[in-house]
Formats: C-alpha cells, structure tokens, sequence
C-alpha cells in the first residue's frame, strides 16, 4: 500500500456523490443503518481501488488497462441471492 500522501485528494474524493440507495421495487432505501453501511462499503472499495490504481501504475503497468481490469472485476461479482425474496 502507498502512504497517505499519495492518496486521492480531498477535493478529488468529495466529487463522488453515494446514489439514493433503492429498493428493487425501486424505492428508497429508508433505513439509515443500511445506507450507512453501502456508503461505508463504496468508500472502503475506492480506496482499495485507488490503491491498486497508484500500485499499479507506480510498477509501471499501464493505467487503461489496470483501469478496464477493476470494471471487469466489478461486472462478473456474482449476486448469490438471485430469485431470493427479501425480507
């Protein structure tokens, strides 16, 4: 992991803006412990992935590549609750 300094700035990471979190009925999410906990969770992997961005790119990978790598990433996590009903 890199050391603080080299983290995104500030004003880099106030441009992210969490979604109104819905439910698959594509209503709001109204229990504010569920959307502390996904807000808590998108900036845990932000930061994980800005830090294998500046990993990455400070080994002298290429940063296109290392950038379509964490959206592949992203769109073969599988939903282990498909055709569940939730509560």
């Amino acid at each position: 992991m890199l050391t603080e300094g080299w983290s995104l700035p500030p004003s880099d990471r106030d441009r992210f803006e969490p979604p109104t979190w819905l439910t698959p009925q594509g209503q709001p999410v109204s229990c504010r412990e569920k959307i502390k906990v996904l807000n808590e969770n998108l900036d845990e992997i932000r930061q994980m992935c800005q830090d294998a961005l500046e990993d990455g790119i400070l080994m002298d990978c290429d940063e296109a590549q290392l950038r379509a790598t964490l959206h592949q990433l992203v769109d073969l996590l599988n939903n282990p609750y498909a055709g569940r009903k939730a509560d």
